[in-house]
């Protein structure tokens, strides 16, 4: 018979979230404050699932408008357009600076695409009860909190794109509205990773050993 595993809340165990120092406190109803770095001590975030919800559509409400608005103008001698991120993207490319164009197809698509696919992957995983894949989803949750660290490269791409196109009066490159709603997304999913509770991966993968055991 394969024997349950306990968490560390099950064994009265909390750690603090800012030096990671694992410690049993003396009163469980109140945890208090962390006594190596002063850090406030929580079983659980209260309504973790709900406010990364929350934050999470409104992140992803704002993905559509920052993919389809302008986030580039560029004005010659013979023409104005303004292009979107694609539309960047493949301007750079044809331009020939390929590298960049991969940059920004990377920093500004795929990645704030990934994030929230991975949120609301673990989201979906907690409320379910899995107890599948804790490990991975802990690793992808690490993951997608280390990357929200660089998240405004994706701003700064462009705003390095735009300072680095001005070919006054013969090219010069402007932001568009697009940038704004990009800003957004990537404030959200920061503040989203940062309210997911990982420790209720392992909570969910208890309960439903606990369950079905």
């Amino acid at each position: 018979m394969n024997a349950t595993p306990l968490t560390a809340a099950q064994a009265g165990l909390v750690s603090c979230e800012t030096c990671a120092l694992l410690l049993r406190p003396a009163d469980p109803a109140e945890p208090g404050y962390c006594p190596r770095c002063g850090g406030k001590l929580e079983w659980r975030h209260h309504h973790s699932i709900q406010y990364t919800w929350a934050l999470l559509i409104a992140a992803t409400i704002c993905f559509i408008p920052a993919n389809v608005l302008p986030v580039m103008s560029t004005t010659t001698l013979a023409s104005a357009d303004a292009e979107n991120i694609m539309g960047g993207v493949v301007f750079l490319y044809t331009s020939g600076s390929w590298p960049l164009a991969l940059i920004v197809l990377i920093a500004s698509i795929m990645i704030p695409f990934g994030k929230l696919v991975a949120l609301a992957y673990l989201l979906i995983t907690v409320q379910r009860g899995s107890q599948r894949g804790s490990r991975e989803r802990i690793r992808l949750y690490r993951m997608v909190e280390f990357i929200g660290r660089w998240s405004m490269l994706d701003v700064f791409v462009v705003t390095f794109t735009v300072a680095l196109v001005q070919l006054r009066p013969l090219m010069f490159v402007e932001p568009g509205a697009g940038v704004l709603f990009f800003a957004a997304v990537v404030v959200l999913t920061m503040i989203a990773a940062e309210s997911f509770d990982p420790r209720l991966i392992w909570d969910s993968a208890a309960d439903r050993e606990r369950l079905h055991g």
